[in-house]
């Protein structure tokens, strides 16, 4: 069916990004349904003054591979815990003389 609407078109847009997500690993923010929710909230567009074939289907993406296995390390994403961090040591901030301070500009009209 082709398309005549701007937001259509942008509908069937989201089937790509959606193909990727599909193969990223639980836990990852899916950008598809984000776009898909902006755009059925976009006012009311006029049909454009010409009929767009159908996007393509989404190609078929080969399968993610693994993380490298770490011996004793967590598969997957996982939150880390066990973590130590240490301050690091504070530097002198040096002000610039020339923060907020505008350079005087002389302009001349005529000749």
């Amino acid at each position: 069916m082709p398309i005549r609407n701007p937001t259509s078109f942008l509908l069937q847009a989201v089937k790509y990004p959606a193909a990727v997500e599909a193969k990223l690993p639980t836990g990852v923010p899916k950008l598809s349904g984000m776009m898909t929710d902006v755009i059925t909230n976009l006012p009311t567009v006029p049909d454009l003054p010409m009929e767009l074939p159908d996007l393509p289907e989404a190609p078929a993406l080969p399968e993610m591979p693994g993380l490298p296995e770490l011996p004793g390390a967590p598969t997957g994403l996982a939150r880390v815990s066990g973590v130590t961090v240490t301050p690091v040591q504070k530097r002198e901030v040096i002000p610039s003389p020339h923060v907020g301070v505008l350079p005087e500009v002389t302009t001349r009209r005529g000749l």
